[in-house]
């Protein structure tokens, strides 16, 4: 819980709004923005991820360090329809939490940098399927 709270709070305050800027900007080519809406708020709740988007574009793909407790999955279980910002591009989709995927074999599959660091942070590894509008 400990590692967790730590985690959460060096994400949202020093490496999200750096993270945003830089995909905004297209500086950060394996990243992408996930904007979900707020449960509570009904605001737009932009949070870097890493770019998994597919071959095609018509699938994004990523994996949550921390599970159903992360303020994104929570987001998306009460709307799942999203944003996704990747390679300078908004698309929109609907996003499907997928329980019984086998969340270390996605990761590895996307081989990126953001899933290494999300393997090594992680605490409970759960992946997210978003169907992207054509």
């Amino acid at each position: 819980m400990q590692r967790r709270r730590a985690v959460r709070w060096f994400q949202r305050r020093v490496v999200n709004p750096f993270s945003r800027t830089m995909i905004r900007a297209g500086l950060a080519p394996g990243q992408a923005i996930l904007e979900t809406t707020g449960r509570r708020s009904g605001k737009p709740r932009p949070v870097p991820v890493g770019n998994g988007l597919d071959a095609e574009g018509r699938t994004f793909w990523l994996v949550t360090e921390f599970g159903r407790s992360a303020q994104y999955v929570r987001n998306i279980e009460a709307d799942p329809h999203v944003r996704v910002l990747a390679r300078r591009r908004w698309r929109t989709g609907v996003a499907t939490i997928l329980s019984g995927d086998d969340a270390r074999a996605r990761q590895r599959s996307l081989g990126k940098l953001n899933a290494a660091v999300v393997r090594a942070v992680g605490t409970e590894l759960l992946t997210v399927r978003i169907d992207l509008d054509r």
